[in-house]
């Protein structure tokens, strides 16, 4: 019936002088489909587009913010853990606290990696560390937090882990007022080595002692313990990554009573010349200046 009806269409076109059509049968029928086909097409299209604007947007604006990033126990550092890293989430289910999360789009953080924030949960500082055996690419490196015994048996040692440093601001530390707090202190894992109490003369009284913590790097391990337990409102103990908490110093300069920091000589070149404008002028000149 529907093309006898398309027939009669036709024929009552070309019984018209003058008037154009196209094709024969029912041609229209098939120009609204491939229409409406085109339509859904784009807009599945700009979907899409969008979706990946704003993955690619998470992407680009986790990795700007990276460097301020804390890693599981034995990560590598950034630029090769990021390569490493495959966004499997094996270390995320291995941690019994829930401590290590998943970044997500948005996230101050590469899409998909691994990484906990200190002041809302921080690292347990597990004496297995299961979330390190069970990467699967060495992203989290053992060997970083493990030695072998005598026997050979593999021994894991978290204290050996340095996921970041904790920093204290001793303007906003109550501590450093003279109000007697040791929140961090307390709750260290590492109880007088990375953290200890120093005594000190409060010049603002002059009679009576300020304990302030103080934080050393050999041993403190970033678990951020302390930033969780820190008592003021914004955490005036934080943990940043080694790499922007920590300066570097020179190999011409040792600690004479550290034996291990004689090493760094073996890195110093064999001869220095230190240029300064001063070192072109005859030196009797440079010390008769003052008495010409």
């Amino acid at each position: 019936m529907r093309n006898a009806e398309c027939g009669m269409r036709n024929e009552s076109r070309h019984s018209r002088p003058g008037l154009k059509h196209a094709g024969a049968g029912c041609s229209g029928n098939s120009g609204v489909l491939e229409r409406r086909e085109f339509l859904i097409a784009a807009a599945q299209g700009a979907g899409l587009a969008t979706i990946g604007g704003i993955v690619w947007a998470g992407y680009v604006n986790g990795a700007k913010a990276a460097p301020l990033v804390l890693r599981p126990p034995a990560a590598l550092p950034e630029p090769e853990f990021l390569a490493a890293c495959i966004k499997c989430g094996q270390c995320v289910a291995a941690c019994p606290f829930g401590a290590l999360r998943l970044s997500a789009p948005g996230d101050p953080v590469p899409v998909g990696t691994p990484y906990f924030t200190a002041r809302e949960n921080p690292c347990r500082m597990c004496r297995d560390i299961p979330c390190v055996p069970v990467c699967p690419t060495a992203a989290l490196d053992l060997s970083l937090v493990s030695e072998t015994d005598e026997s050979g048996r593999l021994e894991f040692h978290v204290n050996k882990a340095r996921m970041g440093l904790a920093v204290i601001d001793r303007d906003t530390c109550i501590a450093y007022w003279g109000i007697q707090c040791d929140a961090c202190y307390r709750t260290c894992p590492l109880i007088d080595k990375a953290i200890t109490v120093e005594y000190m003369r409060n010049d603002r009284t002059g009679k009576h002692t300020i304990a302030a913590p103080k934080v050393h790097s050999d041993h403190c391990t970033g678990c951020g313990m302390c930033e969780r337990a820190c008592v003021t409102k914004k955490a005036s103990i934080f943990v940043l990554p080694r790499a922007i908490a920590m300066g570097e110093s020179d190999v011409r300069y040792l600690r004479g009573w550290d034996a291990g920091d004689e090493k760094r000589l073996h890195d110093a070149p064999a001869e220095t010349t230190t240029k300064t404008p001063r070192s072109k002028r005859d030196p009797l000149d440079y010390l008769n200046e003052e008495v010409r």
